[in-house]
């Protein structure tokens, strides 16, 4: 799926500040929580629960220039990683927080994506980025505290780590209940092993799920991708 798509992009952004989290789960944990059509990627017979802070930069319709206070904000989501009938691997979001209200009606509207008003705040400081969330309606704070890349390299092809980050394509159900897929490109993620003082597994509990035990099993961080992002279908 690293191929560029057929179509015409209708959306450019970039994303930084990247943190992936990983935590293996029992399958049932995602199966029961799936449409229809998509089923469980495993890795090692598991399961695998994401949660992933970052920046948005620059983030405006193909043809129109970035603006100022409306291209520019965090995200933090939480996935997983399923296929469809057809084998092709991608992502499922279960949440997508973010702190520009513009982007969040946007992404429920035109993308059909779970996305919550949350305040985030993200600030860098020697070398290290300090990242806090707090979802609307929520008395907990999720907070991450992790150094930026400094010898990021690929992924090697199906490890791990390739496994969870090499994902071009996002499904998700419209209102009917359809089960669409949205194409990604970017070059390759230049990852390497985060060096994380501060995590939380909070954002999964507000999705519902049960308590994660124990520290991430898989912590990484990334350079900046320029993205380019295609229409549903």
């Amino acid at each position: 799926m690293r191929e560029y798509p057929a179509s015409r992009p209708v959306m450019r952004q970039r994303w930084s500040q990247l943190l992936f989290l990983h935590w293996p789960v029992d399958p049932e944990w995602i199966r029961s929580r799936l449409p229809a059509g998509l089923h469980v990627d495993l890795f090692d017979n598991r399961g695998w629960m994401g949660v992933v802070p970052f920046a948005m930069e620059r983030v405006h319709p193909v043809g129109l220039p970035p603006l100022p206070w409306i291209s520019w904000f965090l995200e933090l989501n939480v996935r997983t990683y399923v296929h469809d009938d057809a084998g092709r691997p991608g992502v499922w979001f279960f949440s997508l927080d973010c702190n520009q209200p513009l982007a969040v009606e946007v992404a429920r509207r035109f993308f059909h994506l779970p996305y919550h008003h949350a305040r985030i705040h993200a600030a860098c400081e020697d070398g290290e980025t300090i990242y806090t969330s707090q979802r609307r309606g929520s008395k907990n704070t999720s907070s991450f505290r992790y150094r930026n890349p400094v010898r990021a390299e690929p992924a090697p092809e199906h490890s791990l780590e390739w496994f969870l980050v090499e994902r071009y394509l996002l499904f998700t159900t419209d209102r009917a209940g359809q089960i669409r897929s949205g194409r990604v490109h970017h070059t390759p993620y230049r990852i390497e092993a985060a060096d994380c003082a501060e995590w939380s597994s909070e954002p999964i509990l507000e999705d519902g799920f049960g308590c994660i035990h124990g520290p991430p099993a898989s912590m990484l961080v990334a350079e900046p991708v320029d993205v380019r992002i295609f229409p549903l279908v």
